[in-house]
């Protein structure tokens, strides 16, 4: 995830469920720390396969 504030690291995280209707957001992401949390991807998200090389 990249965000708009000044000195917030990109964090990279694995989508493990989904749990809007259709394949829609919410979706729950653990990060390679372990966290995991509910997310709501702004408009301006990217969401990437894995394996993409980013």
């Amino acid at each position: 995830m990249h965000g708009h504030v000044v000195g917030q690291k990109d964090r990279k995280g694995q989508i493990v469920e989904v749990r809007g209707p259709g394949g829609a957001p919410p979706f729950l992401v653990r990060y390679d720390d372990g966290h995991e949390q509910l997310v709501y991807p702004g408009p301006d998200a990217v969401v990437m396969p894995a394996g993409d090389g980013s």
